[in-house]
């Protein structure tokens, strides 16, 4: 990374209930200036360590939310007419519900339909009835900041990218020796407690932590690293500790909630198989 990149390095153009920006402090300390080949990362969300990192070989990105992964193509291909469309629209109660209940077919207009959303929704959640419908209420907010020229740097970071919707376990045959595998997957357990996220659990069930788990050991075997973030929590570590690997117990400040949430520092754990040397 060059000093201009590190003068403007573009942040997520979405918010994202469990996004990763706050890990990037930490990630000088986990990488340890180690060199890697290709980069993949298949529960893209948010998107803020793969800009940060800012890998310059192959690029694979994935997720399994198809709205998600349509938007980012879309900022890919034309984040011109996404920034002009986003600027038609109203930061007001009756427009977004009016635009949440459309369907739109047209890809680019899709996505900003999804970006608009996403900006003026109740603390960004994505969320969807059992008929697979946004169903995220209006947010209040009182701006809409539709950031345009971080739109067009994160367009540019992604024009070398590839971009699919899929499982994390379709990039398996891909990863071969020296690669970088970043895995954010959607907690199925709360951070600190005992119980289990409901919602989440029909998004990323239990039994997909131990696929997971699985699929880092295929990581390993190809001679490939990775970095893991999940909860901190007695069952994550029962999934995923291996001996041999380093597990880093940090924290970060909790973002999510309504306005008389606890927002309070909470813990989350980063596994890896990056050593020093």
């Amino acid at each position: 990374m060059n000093n201009k990149d590190e003068e403007k390095i573009p942040k997520p153009f979405l918010r994202w209930a469990g996004g990763k920006t706050w890990l990037i402090k930490y990630l000088g300390t986990i990488l340890k200036k180690k060199k890697f080949n290709n980069y993949f990362e298949p529960f893209l969300g948010g998107g803020a360590l793969f800009l940060s990192i800012n890998p310059k070989k192959d690029i694979f990105l994935s997720d399994l939310n198809e709205d998600l992964i349509n938007a980012y193509k879309a900022v890919q291909r034309d984040p011109k007419k996404i920034v002009t469309e986003l600027k038609s629209y109203k930061n007001d109660e009756s427009f977004y519900y009016e635009m949440r209940s459309k369907d739109i077919q047209d890809p680019i207009l899709r996505a900003a339909k999804f970006i608009y959303l996403n900006k003026t929704s109740f603390n960004g959640i994505y969320r969807v009835n059992n008929e697979g419908k946004y169903n995220v209420p209006f947010g209040f907010r009182s701006n809409y900041p539709i950031e345009e020229d971080n739109i067009f740097m994160v367009s540019e970071r992604l024009q070398y990218a590839n971009i699919r919707y899929g499982d994390f376990y379709e990039n398996a045959d891909a990863i071969k020796e020296g690669d970088l595998i970043i895995l954010d997957p959607p907690y199925t357990v709360s951070h600190n407690e005992n119980g289990f996220i409901k919602y989440n659990q029909k998004l990323f069930s239990l039994e997909d932590q131990y696929r997971l788990s699985d699929f880092i050991d295929h990581i390993k075997d190809s001679g490939a690293y990775y970095i893991l973030t999940n909860a901190a929590h007695e069952k994550i570590i029962e999934i995923f500790q291996k001996d041999e690997d380093i597990r880093y117990d940090l924290s970060r400040a909790n973002a999510i909630g309504g306005k008389n949430a606890n927002r309070g520092q909470i813990k989350e754990f980063v596994f890896t198989n990056i050593k020093e040397g």
